[in-house]
């Protein structure tokens, strides 16, 4: 049975749901896509021009415009995500899962000032080699009409069937360099600023000690920054992105303070890009953009 939450205006507190998600002991253990429940929830009437859109476009770098960047959304809408994720009928701990995708489809440009109503549920559950996956798909809609979608795509790892029997995986090979390119500097503060603005408050982005709390040697960037801060440059490189599909893989992690080098071309039907390390010997994130 589908369980919606709906809410108008603004989406519900996430202090609370972070402390409900830290008092969440009992979730965990293994499960299969078929225990993954049909969880929605909604906000009417959300305005895009918010106090925070200023400082997201300070924090990802993106330009002063009439129209929200393709990225606005997302933090529009995370809200939702947590609520979804530490509802008591979602089985997996939020601190338990690992953000691998993201794709937005965008139908035109959002104006800023324009109202929406948001739409996020569970979706797509699967059994996967790695664990089980699944997407967080969102809706924007202006005036009735879906203007707006995402799917980003969660991962809980846990044992498989395989057990290594497949053998040995071959090194990957250094990613490809592109004709674009640009220097990302991923300053020391980013996680906590990113968190501000975005209301992910992770404590693996936010400081070295909450990181290695977690098994990381430092802090890392969020992956929505890293994605939104490409999407910026590219677009102050090539012109607005209004009619977009931007899909895009999390690789390694992003360690921060560090640098890293977004490298892209277009072709006659969409921009490659990357997010490499600063030796351009691994990927943080691969994508494409596609315009129209």
């Amino acid at each position: 049975m589908n369980q919606t939450a709906h809410y108008r205006f603004s989406g519900p507190a996430l202090l609370p749901m972070y402390g409900k998600a830290l008092l969440a002991s009992s979730k965990g253990g293994r499960h299969a896509a078929a225990d993954m429940p049909e969880l929605s929830a909604d906000i009417e009437g959300v305005r895009t021009d918010t106090a925070e859109l200023r400082r997201y476009r300070e924090v990802c770098g993106f330009m002063t415009s009439s129209l929200c960047p393709v990225t606005w959304p997302h933090i529009l809408a995370f809200p939702l995500h947590i609520r979804l994720m530490t509802d008591a009928a979602f089985p997996l701990p939020l601190m338990g899962l690992v953000h691998i995708g993201n794709r937005i489809e965008q139908q035109r440009a959002i104006r800023q000032g324009e109202i929406l109503e948001l739409r996020a549920r569970i979706a797509n559950a699967r059994d996967t080699d790695r664990g089980l996956e699944f997407d967080i798909l969102t809706e924007a809609s202006s005036s009735g009409h879906v203007i707006w979608k995402e799917y980003s795509t969660l991962l809980y790892r846990q044992p498989t069937g395989n057990n290594g029997k497949d053998g040995k995986k071959q090194p990957p090979e250094a990613p490809q360099m592109l004709s674009g390119q640009a220097t990302v500097q991923a300053p020391g503060n980013i996680g906590y600023r990113y968190g501000r603005v975005s209301g992910d408050m992770n404590p693996i982005h936010l400081h070295p000690l909450s990181a290695k709390a977690f098994g990381f040697p430092r802090n890392i960037a969020h992956g929505m920054w890293s994605k939104a801060h490409c999407l910026a440059l590219m677009e102050k490189a090539e012109g607005p992105l209004e009619a977009v599909t931007v899909d895009t893989q999390f690789k390694k992690p992003f360690f921060i303070p560090g640098t890293g080098i977004l490298t892209w071309e277009r072709n006659s039907t969409e921009t490659a890009f990357r997010l490499l390390n600063k030796d351009a010997s691994a990927p943080h994130l691969e994508g494409s953009l596609s315009r129209g």
